[in-house]
């Protein structure tokens, strides 16, 4: 299995050296030179097989003969062994042809660690073949950061860096970063939004002299890793509501789009998706896209739903590149535009290839706070603003689709408890694994948005 990048200017790689580098040397994302298929009677072999055996099938037909299958489905035992369900992605019925796939089981309670435990593993394993250490400079909106350091804390070969932007995340989302007692964790508040951070970790990333001084790299959704281990979800959840015999759709609340593109990759793999909603807050970049045909960076909004208030989605790049029929040109030119002037019109060939899975639906604060407080009432169910934002996504896009709609839940309810109390009145209640980090001490620098700070503090840690 070959990998190339989407600017087309980059020599194709293997996957470990897709995973090991994160961004492509021309600035693109690593994609498959192939897609990679499943057979009707092998999606149907999943039905009831542990989720980490459905991980193993999944990630082996990107893997290739880079990592055996057995060791493979190891480190999938032990990734998944650190979830609290047995099921580690439960589906919940909440409306007729209405269900909420639990993705918050994992060590941070939040979806990231589907992909992260995974992660931190398959580099492990890798960096140790190679007797080689790397150093990750990771950007988060909430989550990404706490999966990354629960996920990398403690491990040999790898030092992490994760910047998050100062007083734009919740406490407890901070907390799952900054209360890491080891030497190789470094967390930074960064003063300016997500999208700044974003920003200084493609530039960092596009420095050659950091990325060989201290094997740079990125544990964000443009690692294609993270895509991967994301899209079995979306097979475990469609097989347990009768795919492949009946299509399933899913709403995803979305801001950077490696989840919902997680779909479209699991899509393209043979599963019967009919629609995925993309569901955004007031941060509506890619409900606009799919919606008005121009992918154009608006004013990054401060939301009750943080880990989305982002208004450059990195992972739209690939699908970009996939709906322009693979054009490397094409993709390098649009998003070389779109860093210049903030905005880009997608052809109507592409728009209306998009428009075959993906619908957009923007949900403001009032509804979000609704959704919470009515999910509440009819069923019980208690749910963080970004579920919120999903839930009330699918409600306004049934019309789209005939098929039952499996909302992505994102992260627990107790990430959030200012705003869950806000609304219902009630108190989410912590999971255990994670009551003792109110009591410990915090460790972070803050600095401000500026990507020379940023590298010569990487380096400086990296070296040190």
């Amino acid at each position: 299995m070959r990998y190339v990048s989407t600017r087309g200017q980059s020599p194709s790689v293997g996957f470990v050296d897709a995973v090991l580098a994160g961004l492509a040397p021309d600035g693109g994302l690593y994609v498959p030179q192939e897609w990679p298929s499943f057979t009707r009677d092998e999606i149907s072999a999943f039905a009831g097989r542990p989720y980490a055996e459905v991980a193993t099938a999944v990630l082996a037909k990107f893997v290739g003969d880079e990592i055996d299958r057995e060791t493979l489905g190891e480190m999938c035992a032990e990734a998944y062994a650190s979830f609290t369900h047995a099921a580690v992605v439960p589906v919940r019925q909440i409306a007729p042809g209405g269900f909420i796939a639990e993705l918050f089981h994992g060590p941070s309670l939040a979806f990231k660690d589907v992909a992260m435990q995974l992660l931190a593993r398959l580099s492990d394993h890798v960096l140790g073949q190679q007797k080689r250490t790397q150093t990750i400079l990771c950007a988060t909106s909430g989550d990404t950061g706490g999966a990354a350091v629960e996920a990398f804390r403690g491990r040999d070969n790898t030092k992490i860096v994760v910047m998050f932007p100062d007083g734009r995340i919740s406490e407890v989302q901070r907390r799952f970063m900054t209360t890491a007692e080891e030497a190789n964790v470094r967390c930074v508040a960064v003063d300016g939004d997500f999208d700044d951070c974003q920003a200084i970790l493609k530039t960092s990333l596009s420095d050659a002299s950091l990325k060989q001084s201290v094997g740079l790299s990125a544990v964000n959704s443009i690692n294609f890793a993270r895509i991967v281990a994301q899209s079995v979800y979306y097979f475990t959840s469609a097989v347990a509501l009768g795919a492949p015999h009946r299509p399933v759709s899913f709403a995803v609340p979305s801001g950077n789009f490696g989840d919902g593109f997680a779909g479209y990759v699991a899509k393209r793999m043979g599963l019967p998706i009919d629609r995925i909603i993309v569901a955004t807050n007031s941060n509506d970049i890619l409900a606009r896209a799919f919606e008005d045909g121009r992918y154009v960076r608006g004013v990054t909004a401060p939301t009750q739903s943080p880990a989305m208030d982002i208004q450059s989605a990195s992972n739209f790049e690939r699908l970009y590149f996939e709906c322009v029929r693979r054009d490397g040109v094409e993709t390098a030119r649009a998003f070389a535009a779109f860093a210049e002037t903030g905005g880009v019109d997608i052809p109507p060939q592409a728009l209306a290839a998009m428009r075959e899975t993906f619908r957009g639906v923007s949900v403001g604060e009032g509804d979000t706070t609704r959704t919470i407080v009515a999910t509440l009432r009819e069923t019980g169910e208690m749910i963080d603003p970004h579920t919120a934002v999903g839930v009330s996504g699918m409600q306004r896009a049934r019309g789209s689709t005939t098929a039952p709609i499996v909302v992505l839940s994102t992260a627990h309810p107790a990430k959030f408890p200012e705003t869950v109390e806000a609304a219902t009145g009630e108190t989410p209640v912590m999971p255990r694994t994670a009551a003792h980090l109110a009591g410990k001490p915090e460790r972070f620098d803050r600095l401000p948005a500026d990507a020379e700070t940023i590298k010569a503090y990487v380096r400086a840690f990296a070296e040190g």
